[in-house]
């Protein structure tokens, strides 16, 4: 039998416990020896870039974020799509994700971090999202967490929330696609969108080709308006409690 091989460990800002390992050829990410995520089960990654960039492929100067390295699968497909004068930025939390990219994971998509079109930004998406710097994005993907109602960080929660929608919006050219990647349906999430303003919609997604049902949700919003309206200092999306569960991607 073939033995899974530890390759590396780091501790997240609230304390649990992250790890990459290698099976025959395969590499996967877990949180407290939960998978997250896995370079067998791509497909939702792919379709969340897909529904993010597709519409990029002939706006040679795209500006695009995306929140969350893992395996650098979304990060392949955004710059299959997107033209040579692009500028792709990819803010990863954990440092050590990075690293792991650039020294253990050549093989996956590590070179990638290495492209010319491509900014890692080691810290918060959302701190570059508040200030998207001298220009708006044309897109950004967000696969930083469970999805809307479910936080393997809790501070993620307002990516989701009115508010959060609201900041997203700004940092978004008009015509501007976010993208979310969501663990599973989450219906409300696709009325919180529309409330906020955005064109919307979701779009089903399985873990790998191979597999059998839908089990993921991506959702996407476009920012249609020239001047995104002022929000009311109340105005907040209804949330339910954190389950605490993690996402699996198997």
């Amino acid at each position: 039998m073939i033995p899974f091989r530890n390759l590396g460990e780091a501790r997240t800002p609230e304390g649990s416990r992250l790890t990459l390992h290698e099976h025959d050829g395969d590499y996967f990410i877990k949180l407290d020896g939960r998978q997250l995520m896995s370079s067998t089960s791509t497909t939702s990654e792919l379709k969340l870039a897909d529904k993010a960039c597709g519409s990029l492929q002939n706006k040679g100067n795209a500006r695009v974020l995306i929140g969350g390295l893992g395996l650098g699968y979304s990060l392949k497909r955004v710059l299959e799509l997107v033209g040579k004068a692009a500028v792709v930025q990819v803010a990863e939390l954990m440092p050590e994700v990075v690293v792991w990219n650039r020294e253990l994971l050549q093989k996956v998509n590590g070179k990638l971090l290495n492209d010319p079109r491509v900014e890692i930004i080691v810290g918060d998406v959302f701190a570059r999202i508040r200030n998207p710097g001298k220009s708006r994005y044309d897109a950004i993907l967000l696969d930083v967490d469970n999805g809307p109602t479910s936080f393997v960080q809790t501070k993620n929660r307002r990516l989701y929330n009115r508010r959060g929608l609201h900041v997203i919006m700004n940092a978004l050219n008009p015509g501007g696609r976010v993208a979310f990647w969501s663990a599973e349906p989450e219906p409300q999430f696709l009325d919180a969108l529309k409330r906020a303003g955005f064109e919307a919609e979701e779009y089903p997604a399985k873990a790998n080709d191979h597999a059998k049902r839908f089990a993921h949700m991506i959702y996407v919003g476009e920012r249609l308006v020239h001047e995104v309206p002022p929000l009311p200092a109340t105005a907040r999306s209804p949330q339910r409690p954190a389950a605490g569960t993690q996402r699996s991607r198997s």
